[in-house]
This record gives C-alpha cells, sequence and structure tokens, in this order.
C-alpha cells in the first residue's frame, strides 16, 4: 500500500485536464477522454476526476489508473463469458479499445436488498412492496441483506440532472428497446459476470453489493462488455467486516458521496472542497480495493501523467497501430 505522505503529495498532481494536441476527433467525458485512431479503434484515457451528483467535484490522485487496471483485470477475468472491447493497456491511464455501438440498456445487478433513494430496493420494500423491477421478493428480509441469487434491473441512460429510467425486464422487450434473444445473452453475461464478481470480493474480505455493466456489438454482431468493469466508481462494495457488525463501510465512490451529504451538499450550488484527509482515505480505499481484489501490489506511474500519455498518443499516430 502507497504510503500516506506519497498520497498527499501527490494530490496536487492529480490528473484533472488534458490538453494535447491531436488532429483526430476527441471527446471529454465525466472521467474519461477517447480519443479517435484508425480503423476503428480509440484510446480511453481515465483520468483522476471524480463524479457525483451528476457533475465532477474533485479530484483523487491516482484513481484514474486504480479504475483503467482493475477493469482490465476484470476484462480479462470473464473474457470467457463473454468478449470485450479491450486491446490493450499501454499505460497505466490509457485503454486501447475497439470502437463499437454500445446497446441502449445498460444492465444494473444487484446482490443485497439496500439502499434509500426513491427508487431503492429497500426502500420500496420496506414500504410494503413486495414485486419490484417485476422481482417478487419474500417477507423478512432486513436492510442490506444478501439476496438469495443476483437479480438484474435495466436502465436507460437519464439526461443531465436525471435519474436513469428504471425498467423491468418484461419492457425491454415489449419497448423494443432489444429483441428477445440479444436481452437474454445480456442477461446471461451480466449474471455470470457478477457471481464472478461477487466469488473474487467474498475471497478479498469485500462484499459485491451492485454494479453497472454496458454492452454494446462489434461491427460483425458479436456482444462485447464495454466500458468499466467492478470498479469502486461502477460498483458498490462493503468490507465484510463491516457488513457483519450490521453497519456496512463503503469502499467506493458511495465514501465520497456520503461525506458531501454530512455537509448538507446534494448536487446544487457550489460544492465544498474535500478536506486533504478526504481525499487521501478515499485514494487508500480504492488502492486497498484494488490490492485485495487482485492479489497484486499497486505500482503507480509516475506524474505528470499528461507526459506519459501524449507520448502513447504519438506513438499510435506515427505507428497507425
Amino acid at each position: 500500500m502507497i504510503d500516506e505522505n506519497t498520497l498527499l503529495t501527490t494530490i496536487p498532481h492529480a490528473l484533472r485536464e488534458l490538453s494535447l494536441p491531436w488532429p483526430h476527433p476527441h471527446r471529454s467525458g465525466k472521467v474519461r477522454e477517447a480519443f479517435a485512431l484508425p480503423e476503428g479503434r480509440l484510446l480511453l484515457v481515465t483520468t483522476d476526476r471524480l463524479s457525483a451528483f451528476d457533475r465532477v467535484l474533485a479530484a483523487i490522485p491516482f484513481k484514474g489508473q486504480v479504475l483503467n487496471q482493475l477493469s482490465a483485470f476484470w476484462f480479462a477475468q470473464t473474457a470467457d463469458v463473454v468478449a470485450n472491447h479491450l486491446v490493450e493497456t499501454p499505460d497505466p491511464n490509457v485503454s486501447l479499445v475497439r470502437e463499437c455501438a454500445t446497446l441502449p440498456v445498460e444492465v444494473i445487478v444487484r446482490g443485497y436488498i439496500t439502499g434509500s433513494t426513491a427508487t431503492a430496493l429497500w426502500t420500496l420494500y420496506a414500504a410494503g412492496e413486495r414485486t419490484i423491477y417485476g422481482y417478487t421478493f419474500p417477507d423478512g428480509l432486513r436492510k442490506n441483506d444478501r439476496l438469495p441469487g443476483p437479480i438484474v434491473t435495466p436502465t436507460t441512460k437519464g439526461g443531465p440532472g436525471q435519474h436513469d429510467e428504471r425498467l423491468t425486464c418484461a419492457e425491454v422487450v415489449e419497448r423494443g428497446l432489444l429483441d428477445a434473444a440479444t436481452w437474454e445473452q445480456v442477461q446471461a453475461a451480466a449474471l455470470a459476470i457478477f457471481r464472478r464478481g461477487q466469488a473474487v470480493a467474498d475471497r478479498a474480505g469485500f462484499a459485491l453489493v451492485d454494479t453497472k455493466y454496458e454492452f454494446g456489438r462489434a461491427p460483425g454482431g458479436a456482444l462485447l462488455l464495454v466500458d468499466e468493469v467492478h470498479t469502486p466508481d461502477s460498483s458498490r462494495y462493503w468490507t465484510a467486516e463491516s457488513l457483519q457488525q450490521g453497519e456496512p463501510v463503503h469502499w467506493d465512490k458511495e465514501f465520497i458521496r456520503l461525506w458531501y451529504g454530512r455537509q448538507g451538499y446534494r448536487g446544487a450550488g457550489e460544492p465544498p472542497a474535500l478536506p486533504q484527509e478526504v481525499v487521501v482515505e478515499a485514494a487508500r480505499r480504492y488502492i486497498a480495493l484494488y490490492e485485495g481484489l487482485t492479489g497484486q501490489d499497486f505500482q503507480p506511474a509516475d506524474y505528470p501523467a499528461e507526459e506519459r500519455i501524449e507520448r502513447v498518443l504519438l506513438e499510435y499516430r506515427d505507428t497507425g497501430r
């Protein structure tokens, strides 16, 4: 584990913005930059930016490297379940991927009955509902109980400032978002990937609570797993010890959301600045999660990252790879 002093001294150098000379189309997202390459490929650069409440709020040092390398680990672990868009990771912050058309439906797989928002499983269950998102739940469940088996709740992306639209599995086909065969394939892949993630998390002393997957189609029509997989930004993780004690402790992005909530911030207006100790603790949890899940020591690349990433881009431009 990286020592606290290294994390503190790295905070000012966290990768927030990229201003690189690149003659081809370039798209900027909340936490990623996408650079177009020839032959239908993209260089995805994962930054240290932290997004919550539908906006970028801060930067966590080494966050981008953790997300990029942890996704690469999971792509390798699940390639026998479904193909993915990853070609290689030429830099700790960079993935070379195959560009593909993403499906209009994302998949949320849930392993626990939890949450406090209006659409959360526990909120609806505690209000007396027993059929939620097309699934029937038994009486007697308690908040944060592990479900007998993971469930799939599809969603479509909401616009800026909007929550994602929740669907039942039946509505995916009824509304013509996906044909029945494709939806069956997506569900089967998502459940298999999630179960594998749960098994790895269990062995590492974590609980994989829920996660979101995105899928796409290769030019030849094959289903591809895309985006990021089982990272602390895309998934919710608790420590198994804290779950047993009845007070789940987050080792994911929710740790930051909860801190903002305690300050009374809900997304409107100017957010409070994250104290250094909160930034360091967030980085520590991200790195510890990476090390626990992969069984590998985290080896950070040197900053400034922009210089490394520019070299990677120039290499791909010059070689045409």
